[in-house]
Order: C-alpha cells, then structure tokens, then sequence
C-alpha cells in the first residue's frame, strides 16, 4: 500500500468507498431509500462486500473520467522499484545449457530457430486438432504411437 497517509487514503477512497457510494446511489435512484436498505437485510454476510461489487462497473468509469482530466487521480499510480540486475554468469555446475536440462546452447540461433519452428508446428498441429477433432483422431486400424 501507499506510504504517504494522503495516498494511503485516496487509495482507499478509489477502490472501496466509491464503488459503494456509486452503488448506494444507484440503489437510490432506482427503488429509495428502501432500496438502499434492503442491501442491509441480513441476506447476505457481507453487504459492504456486495455494495462494492454492485458499485464497480460505475466506479471504474469515474476513475476513468479522473484519469483523463489528471493522469493518475482516478487510478492511483503505484510507485515501484526497478532495478538494473544485469545478465548474471551461470553458476558452477549449471553449464551452458538452458537450464532444462537439456543440454541446448542457449546462445546458438540456428538451434533456437530449429526449436522455434518445430514447437510453431507443434501448435499447428495442435490447433488443427481443435478446429477438426475428427480429423485428428487415428484410423480404426492406426495404432497409437
């Protein structure tokens, strides 16, 4: 969460009183106040939970009507770390390989290139099989390999 109090409570005021308050008003605007209460009437164990809900779809169009007019008033920008980690050597007893065991020279393009296109025809045939199943399916006399 935020570090700063005020982002701390914009944040909490973005993503859980607004949608509530929108859903508040909405079950106002339709039915009343009796509309409004019978959000209260113990159906369900968590009516705030539910209002929330309720009120989102309206909430996520406010947030984006503030974000046009000031970028990240409605959807609070969250601040993060990035970190230039660099490539790391491997360690010993990794070797040069890919990491799956595979014994497959990472840096070699003609062998990445050989593996792209076979798992590219894997897919193929993969998507083949969903859009014919018939198709796919051996004959009555082909054995499974």
């Amino acid at each position: 969460m935020a570090t700063d109090p005020l982002d701390a409570l914009r944040l909490t005021l973005m993503q859980d009183v607004l949608p509530v308050g929108m859903a508040v008003v909405e079950r106002a605007r339709q039915g009343g106040a009796q509309q409004v209460m019978a959000a209260f009437d113990g159906s369900s164990a968590d009516p705030l939970g539910r209002l929330r809900e309720e009120g989102e779809p309206a909430a996520s169009k406010v947030r984006a009507q503030l974000d046009q007019f000031s970028p990240g008033l409605g959807n609070p920008v969250m601040a993060v770390e990035v970190r230039d980690v660099g490539q790391q050597p491997p360690a010993a007893g990794d070797g040069a390989g890919s990491g799956a065991g595979d014994g497959v020279d990472a840096g070699d393009p003609v062998e990445l290139e050989q593996r792209l296109a076979a798992i590219a025809a894997r897919l193929q045939q993969l998507e083949q099989a969903l859009v014919h199943p018939a198709a796919a399916e051996p004959a009555a006399g082909d054995a499974p390999r």
